[in-house]
């Protein structure tokens, strides 16, 4: 998979969580033009959420996602912008080293070129600062509120609207 583009790899992380939505039981919205910020609408039933796709690698521990663009203007060079709550709503992230989505909120990183989601506790105990996949898994919050309702249902629950975005 390394000698994929960066357009490849954006395809198949928007086919990816897509798929793991619909398997969830969402609606998935495409945009008419495409030229957004967003990649997708994301129909919670309660929230329409817009979703800009990234594909991530695993490294070590650590789940490294890149949240920003970069694209070649003629007169600027390169150009590095980050996403805002103006332009998305969260992030639908897509890991192939796990084959694993996950749904960050855009307060989580607002302003920021990377995150780090940690697979695993950090080795010196450091809980502040630190994103742990688990709480991000899509799907997963959903699954945490219905065991505390005492229900094993899973489709057509609401895990994001939950979530504060």
């Amino acid at each position: 998979m390394e000698d994929l583009t960066t357009n490849q790899k954006g395809a198949i992380a928007e086919a990816a969580f897509t798929a793991a939505a619909i398997r969830l039981g969402y609606f998935v919205l495409r945009p008419t033009p495409e030229g957004r910020r967003y990649d997708l609408v994301l129909d919670t039933g309660p929230q329409l959420l817009r979703v800009q796709c990234k594909w991530a690698r695993r490294k070590g521990e650590v789940i490294v996602v890149r949240a920003r663009t970069c694209r070649y203007t003629p007169t600027g060079g390169y150009l590095r912008t980050v996403y805002t709550s103006a332009e998305i709503d969260a992030l639908g992230v897509y890991c192939p080293d796990l084959d694993r989505c996950y749904l960050i909120p855009i307060g989580a990183f607002e302003g920021q070129g990377y995150l780090h989601l940690r697979l695993s506790d950090a080795r010196n105990n450091q809980r502040t600062g630190c994103r742990l996949a688990g709480q991000y898994t899509l799907g997963a919050v959903a699954q945490l509120e219905e065991r505390l309702r005492g229900t094993q249902e899973v489709t057509g629950s609401s895990p994001v609207s939950s979530m504060a975005i």
